[in-house]
């Protein structure tokens, strides 16, 4: 009798312990599903980068694509403002960009060698225009290597979007 009083008081220990280590299973197993849940979780909170700040403040949704390249000139890259003409900036900084010259001397950009179309502020101009833009008023350039929708032909040779400095941007004056 004394062997099966310890025969049963060690299985009443083991199903105690079997109940105990279930609690704890159960315990861990929840706290993993409940961090897995909470650790996933959205906070709304959106970290932009200098450039998509610039890409949505300057371009409007038909320009705000993310394929393109986008140059700061208001805030970084200084030494774009010594060029006489912008377009020879970007040239060896983006893949593929290539500036030939007309006869009078006028830089026409080449995208993976075909022409491409160049916009200031969203409108489309010949590149002899860009003699005639100093790249102190220039606050970003965006090249979009692929076609574009908005060109005329979709501009199948890229874009190079050219924006000029806002009103407030360019004005250094103490109004106090």
């Amino acid at each position: 009798t004394q062997l099966n009083y310890l025969l049963t008081e060690c299985c009443r220990n083991l199903q105690k312990e079997e109940k105990d280590m279930k609690k704890i299973v159960l315990l861990v197993f929840a706290s993993i599903i409940g961090l897995s849940i909470f650790a996933q979780r959205y906070s709304g909170t959106k970290y932009l980068s200098a450039q998509e700040k610039l890409n949505n403040e300057y371009c409007s949704e038909l320009f705000r694509t993310h394929d393109g390249i986008i140059f700061d000139l208001q805030n970084d890259n200084a030494s774009a403002k010594a060029y006489s003409n912008v377009l020879e900036w970007p040239q060896g900084r983006v893949a593929g960009l290539q500036i030939y010259y007309t006869r009078s001397g006028t830089a026409v950009p080449f995208v993976r060698n075909t022409r491409a179309s160049v916009f200031v502020d969203e409108v489309q101009v010949d590149p002899g225009f860009l003699t005639m833009l100093p790249a102190t008023d220039v606050a970003m350039i965006k090249v979009i290597k692929g076609p574009f929708v908005g060109a005329v032909g979709n501009g199948g040779g890229g874009t190079i979007a050219i924006y000029t400095l806002k009103g407030e941007d360019g004005a250094d004056s103490d109004d106090e």
